[in-house]
């Protein structure tokens, strides 16, 4: 049996196709924006507990972009006949149920939430975006974009390895731990939308083997942040 199951290309299809790709595209951003709300809350947590006050400006700082994220996703919803709020609810579930079952116990798990968990979210929508219009996927591209993120949360992390040894293999099941959730609910997303289904699946059928490569790529990716901390050989 083929791994690829075709989509008729009918006319009656066509508007379906169409429809199920700008209410995937809706969703996405929806999607991205609430990623965009829950890091900067996350961020601002992190800032408070920071334990310098040039900490605490980087954290700031990069608190301050997710907002400029949210606004420039809402306005490129507003350019799709769409509305942020309204984009943003159906999601509100999975990311407040992936907040509840990870909260950090300390600093550095906070900044690890980010990078780990936050970066797993951001590869998956990357991943989706392959298949919307090209104006959509540079500015999924753009608001994904690290900005110097990954190496604060590095230098940091691996700076607290080395002074205590002995929460490397903590920080390393948290990783895990992070991962797992993110996967599990980035799944859940999937399957109750059907449009965002859709466009992971790709435009042209279901391409299972195309779907299996994409998480194999979430997965790689996963495991290089956690070489780039020092907590995976």
């Amino acid at each position: 049996m083929s791994d690829v199951i075709p989509v008729p290309d009918q006319p009656a299809d066509r508007g379906a196709d169409d429809a199920d790709l700008r209410a995937g595209t809706v969703d996405l951003l929806g999607a991205i924006a609430y990623g965009a709300l829950t890091a900067f809350e996350r961020l601002a947590q992190d800032g408070a507990g920071a334990p310098t006050l040039a900490d605490k400006v980087t954290l700031a700082t990069m608190a301050g972009r997710q907002v400029d994220h949210l606004e420039r996703v809402r306005d490129r919803l507003a350019e799709l006949g769409a509305d942020l709020m309204g984009a943003m609810e159906p999601f509100h579930r999975a990311f407040d149920d992936f907040h509840a079952h990870t909260r950090p116990k300390d600093w550095l798990e906070g900044l690890m939430w980010v990078y780990v968990g936050s970066g797993f979210a951001d590869d998956f929508y990357a991943e989706v975006a392959v298949h919307v219009d090209p104006e959509t996927r540079a500015l999924v591209d753009e608001v994904l974009s690290d900005a110097g993120h990954d190496d604060f949360v590095v230098e940091h992390v691996r700076a607290g390895i080395e002074a205590d040894p002995r929460v490397a293999g903590r920080l390393a099941l948290w990783g895990r731990r992070l991962a797992g959730e993110a996967l599990s609910q980035a799944q859940r997303v999937a399957v109750d939308r059907v449009g965002l289904t859709r466009l992971l699946m790709g435009a042209e059928g279901v391409d299972v083997v195309a779907v299996n490569k994409s998480l194999s790529r979430l997965v790689e990716k996963h495991a290089a942040r956690l070489r780039r901390l020092g907590l995976q050989p």
